[in-house]
């Protein structure tokens, strides 16, 4: 699928009211896990600042682990921290990586705003090496800039 067409399907979703907001990023999820085929696991973790914990909220691929991570542990927790996105090619040179599937190879988080706060963030992983481009970079920006709208 093209990315007009995907940001289409993505648009569709948001739009769909009579579901419920975890259900639409379920669907979001899914929707990029199965149109990318480096995208092995796709999901939304959603911050608790009291706590300084990431929770994970809706997600497509294998269930994980890790439901509730830090802020600052692993890519997400430092994502957390530092509110900029994060892109590793290769997840074995991070000495501050979460294995949560042992064929992930590369990981991409890119937080997630609402009214200038970093309320979450959206992760995905790869089983290939060095996969993510800056185009993956501006469709997950994008993706996000859809859900805070529903948020």
């Amino acid at each position: 699928m093209v990315y007009k067409e995907l940001k289409e399907r993505i648009h569709w979703i948001i739009n769909q009211n009579e579901y419920s907001i975890n259900k639409r990023m379920t669907l979001i999820c899914r929707t990029l896990k199965d149109t990318n085929d480096y995208y092995d696991w796709v999901g939304f973790y959603f911050a608790n600042h009291d706590a300084k914990t990431l929770h994970l909220e809706a997600f497509a691929g294998v269930p994980t682990d890790h439901t509730i991570i830090p802020f600052g542990k692993g890519i997400c927790g430092q994502v957390a921290n530092a509110g900029k996105n994060f892109v590793v090619d290769d997840v074995k040179a991070q000495n501050n990586y979460i294995s949560c599937n042992i064929h992930v190879k590369a990981e991409i988080v890119i937080p997630l705003f609402k009214d200038g706060i970093n309320i979450g963030q959206l992760d995905v992983d790869s089983h290939t090496l060095n996969p993510f481009s800056k185009k993956d970079e501006y469709l997950l920006e994008w993706v996000n800039e859809k859900v805070a709208l529903i948020l």
